[in-house]
């Protein structure tokens, strides 16, 4: 009985620490920063962001789903624009494939999956899920960063995650 208590906790923490080195791998493998600068397909936008989850109470929390049909992922590198700039960032739609931007703030850079629009509070420009709100304030104390820049990337395929500085 010890035998096999001691084999399972040993498979669990296995599985944490192989988990974890994933984890840390992904955000150690950063795309560089020129790369994603020259891929920019319109001009920035400038604004406040603010955090959302749905799975969080309240009137003021969507569903969810988000506008191009995906579940909402807390752990993803995703964010919702504010409505009136669906069109800038490629008419994000249900169905569609999701859109990808630069969104720069608090001294880091980060690609962005745009899944998601909403009617943001007046002054904010884009919703960062938890995730990617962590990279920027990992604290989570602040609430909204102002003054962030979110640039659209031309292409779909973009890795999303943190952009290392060159």
């Amino acid at each position: 009985m010890v035998f096999r208590l001691s084999a399972a906790i040993c498979g669990a923490v296995m599985t944490l620490a192989t988990s974890s080195v994933a984890m840390a791998r992904s955000e150690i493998g950063a795309v560089r920063s020129d790369a994603v600068d020259s891929a920019a397909s319109g001009p920035a936008i400038v604004g406040a962001a603010s955090t959302y989850n749905p799975f969080r109470p309240g009137y003021r929390e969507g569903g969810v789903n988000t506008a191009s049909g995906e579940r909402y992922d807390p752990s993803a590198w995703a964010a919702a624009i504010k409505t009136d700039l669906r069109k800038k960032f490629g008419g994000v739609q249900f169905g569609a494939k999701p859109k990808y931007a630069l969104v720069e703030g608090a001294g880091k850079k980060a690609i962005v999956k745009i899944n998601d629009v909403g009617p943001l509070t007046p002054g904010r420009i884009i919703d960062l899920n938890e995730r990617t709100m962590r990279h920027f304030d990992p604290s989570l104390q602040r609430g909204v960063i102002a003054g962030v820049k979110v640039t659209p990337l031309a292409g779909d395929d973009w890795t999303p995650g943190p952009i290392a500085y060159t």
